[in-house]
């Protein structure tokens, strides 16, 4: 028997899922409905479902349909890639309603909606996934086969540095990601990501956080600063856009035309404002400092206006070091093809033994976006999965533990205060 899924929110997220489940998994799963904000934006996606990958058009509810699509198209799991501040919302009504969640990173925003999704879980005995799939990457997975072989012993403390480049860092300040209300700000849309890695990496979770954040290149004030006299609010219809490296032109992309400069005459969303304009109020500029339960500490940053993209991490251990350096392929949401969102363009992991001779670590050659971890994350989800020594399923407790430590993080920029995980939520 198929199993139905019903997907909500049809951004440039969504046809990762919808478009594997059409394309990769019609003999078990069965794409039941879209659900939207926007009338538009829904029709494109069916659109491409049967252009692209020739599967029938779905029937299609607004999101204060949300309820009557469950009980009419009786989904056994909905798939969440809404914008964050409301995945808890369809999240619990979902469970509640008796249904499975797949939802897109990060869980939810901030601490007290982190409570009502925990609470639902434990009401209703639904399952939740969060869909981590940068743990599935060859490179990240054999960071994690080398921890627990016992190559550099104990780890004692992790140098993680991650850079989002001028193209598809910038792109977090065109959209809606630039609100804090609506994201959580960079520590928690997106180095979700990276904190999901390091309680991967250390089978541990966070128990103190401190951290030191600013807008410091993006936003109005700050190219003022720099000598910009210039400004625009878009891109579309200006004439000084054509003259800004930053600025993002929606009709150079299909997709970006059809999701959104099509679909704004419904809801005012412009995906290519300014990143130089005002009323941005995320960081671009992070600092984290983060001691976990294993007493091993981590030093991270995140920077989003580098020149490159990728990340480099250090890990210092009570036989020696590994030192990592991955190199990723620049990347605009929905403005090319998804296999190229994290690919990588150079990966390396040298190990370094306290007495012996370095070495390079062999990684396995990954198909797919995000280093290969797209699609193992999208077989673990949709088919059966393949037994996994690493355990990179990630469950409702990881999806919270990994945004706690982004919480924690901008909670301690407010209060320039060290912030003990512990005390925001109850498990």
């Amino acid at each position: 028997m198929k199993k139905k899924y019903a997907l909500i929110g049809t951004g440039g997220r969504a046809i990762f899922f919808y478009g594997s489940l059409a394309r990769d998994f019609r003999e078990t799963s069965e794409l039941v409905a879209f659900c939207d904000t926007n009338q538009t934006r829904m029709n494109y996606a069916n659109k491409l479902l049967q252009e692209r990958f020739e599967h029938p058009a779905i029937p299609t509810y607004k999101a204060h349909e949300f309820e009557d699509m469950i009980q009419r198209e009786k989904p056994d799991t909905i798939i969440v890639t809404t914008i964050d501040r409301t995945h808890h919302k369809y999240i619990v009504r979902a469970m509640e309603l008796g249904c499975d969640v797949i939802t897109e990173k990060p869980m939810t925003v901030d601490e007290e909606k982190c409570q009502e999704i925990l609470d639902a879980v434990n009401r209703t005995g639904k399952q939740l996934r969060v869909t981590f799939n940068y743990r599935y990457a060859p490179h990240n997975t054999k960071i994690r086969e080398l921890i627990m072989s016992g190559a550099i012993g104990d780890i004692h403390s992790i140098h993680f540095e991650w850079l989002l480049n001028t193209e598809h860092g910038a792109d977090y300040f065109r959209r809606w990601h630039r609100d804090k209300r609506n994201s959580g700000g960079m520590l928690v849309h997106k180095s979700t990501h990276h904190f999901d890695l390091v309680n991967f990496w250390l089978g541990s979770q966070p128990q103190t956080v401190y951290a030191q954040g600013s807008l410091m290149f993006y936003g109005k004030e700050n190219a003022e600063k720099r000598g910009l006299t210039d400004f625009y609010n878009r891109t579309r219809g200006s004439e000084i856009a054509k003259n800004d490296p930053f600025a993002l032109d929606l009709e150079k992309s299909t997709e970006l035309k059809g999701l959104y400069a099509d679909a704004e005459h419904e809801d005012g969303y412009y995906r290519d404002q300014s990143v130089f304009g005002d009323g941005i109020s995320i960081e671009d500029t992070m600092g984290v400092l983060v001691r976990y339960k294993n007493k091993a500490i981590l030093t991270y940053s995140l920077n989003c206006y580098m020149p490159w993209e990728g990340f480099q991490v250090n890990f210092n251990g009570s036989k020696g070091r590994i030192e990592m350096k991955i190199v990723e392929k620049s990347y605009v949401n929905s403005g090319g093809k998804k296999e190229d969102e994290g690919a990588l363009k150079a990966k390396s992991i040298k190990v370094i033994p306290m007495f012996g001779e370095a070495y390079e670590a062999e990684i396995p050659e990954g198909v797919g976006g995000h280093g290969g971890g797209d699609p193992i994350l999208l077989n673990d989800i949709f088919g059966v999965p393949e037994e996994d020594p690493y355990n990179r399923a990630a469950s409702h407790v990881d999806g919270a533990m990994s945004i706690l430590t982004g919480i924690a993080g901008n909670i301690s920029m407010r209060t320039g205060l060290p912030v003990n995980v512990d005390s925001l939520v109850k498990f």
